[in-house]
């Protein structure tokens, strides 16, 4: 029997369910760090001068801090896009160096995923 080159559309529609449910999960997460670091939930005009500065250089770090995972998030959201997209082509789960199927394994644990065990250790 010759080797598979592609996924069935069973599937990928199997593939399409688990992209939108961690899709929609990010959203979620990447709105409510975009809602933190928007906030000033935690007001320094009640507080003594000394506590002041110590309180605004803690909100800073924090929306910092929630700037780069949202930026992060934001990432992992583009990616899983990207792998709709392939999905709709039907290109999702072929390794983009090797040409070969994906291990579903791998795809369930990292759906976004564009490589293959073996390239990804033929990179290091």
């Amino acid at each position: 029997m010759a080797e598979k080159t592609r996924y069935t559309d069973e599937e990928l529609e199997e593939f399409r369910v688990l992209i939108n449910e961690k899709l929609a999960k990010a959203q979620a997460q990447y709105e409510h760090l975009r809602q933190m670091m928007a906030g000033d939930g935690n007001d320094v005009n009640d507080t003594s001068p000394t506590f002041k500065v110590l309180e605004e250089g803690a909100s800073v770090l924090n929306k910092e801090e929630s700037g780069r995972l949202a930026q992060r998030q934001m990432k992992y959201i583009q990616n899983l896009q990207a792998a709709l997209v392939r999905i709709e082509n039907k290109t999702y789960g072929i390794c983009r160096v090797t040409g070969k199927l994906i291990p579903k394994e791998r795809l369930r644990a990292v759906p976004h995923a564009t490589l293959s065990i073996e390239a990804k250790e033929q990179q290091k």
